[in-house]
């Protein structure tokens, strides 16, 4: 018989456990430590915006699944939410950085996706089109749950607050209303590992790596400025 998960744990201890090597390697990226100090090529941040934004238009598609797959009505609201709040918050805010710098709303989402965001996307959906509710909750929570926690990092960093560019991405991840969000997830993935067999758990911590290296890799490409072979 196979062994279910302790119910005095909590499954988000294993998967932050399992994840933490990855997000500190992240952290620890110099896109972050640049944008952190206030040092980041502006050019390198516009890059990453134009990405991001396309990028969050199939991660509002991942809360649709989690909506059509939830089976009560909390949590089909909750992804709902969370669905408005990607697209018209978190967009919004790149919308207003990219007029910052001329570039228009038809502009960004004209953007071609580059290999990484196109490799990244294409798991998530995948794991949504064809995977069960855990599954989705367990593959979109490393990118809310990091920006959450570099966020709240970074807005305790002396100085950090006071650039005029990048105050209002950390002030944006750094928030009571993103922190909230970002705990309802973190529960939700607590309740539904609840019982589950190790195997199952297995492949929802599979999900969650694997979207955790992703997100590394979403940095590494936004400071490159990755491109198309020709």
């Amino acid at each position: 018989m196979e062994k279910t998960l302790a119910t005095s744990s909590r499954f988000s201890d294993r998967l932050f456990g399992a994840s933490k090597a990855i997000w500190e390697q992240s952290h620890r990226h110099p896109f972050l430590t640049e944008l952190r100090e206030g040092k980041l090529d502006p050019e390198r941040f516009i890059y990453y915006l134009k990405q991001d934004y396309i990028y969050l238009i199939d991660y509002a598609k991942m809360f649709a699944y989690g909506s059509i797959k939830a089976s009560d009505l909390e949590t089909m609201g909750k992804f709902s939410a969370l669905c408005d709040s990607t697209l018209n918050v978190e967009m919004g805010l790149h919308r207003q950085y990219a007029e910052r710098f001329g570039v228009s709303r038809e502009e960004l989402e004209a953007t071609k996706p580059s290999p990484t965001t196109v490799a990244y996307t294409k798991y998530l959906l995948d794991v949504a089109a064809q995977g069960s509710l855990p599954e989705v909750v367990a593959a979109v929570l490393p990118c809310m749950w990091s920006y959450r926690d570099i966020g709240a990092a970074f807005a305790e960093v002396p100085g950090a607050l006071d650039h005029p560019l990048y105050r209002d991405w950390i002030l944006m991840y750094s928030s009571e209303e993103f922190n909230e969000l970002t705990e309802w997830c973190i529960g939700l993935m607590n309740r539904l590992a609840e019982g589950m067999a190790e195997a199952e758990l297995v492949k929802l911590e599979h999900h969650f790596l694997m979207a955790s290296k992703l997100e590394y890799l979403f940095w590494d490409m936004a400071y490159r400025q990755e491109g198309w072979p020709v």
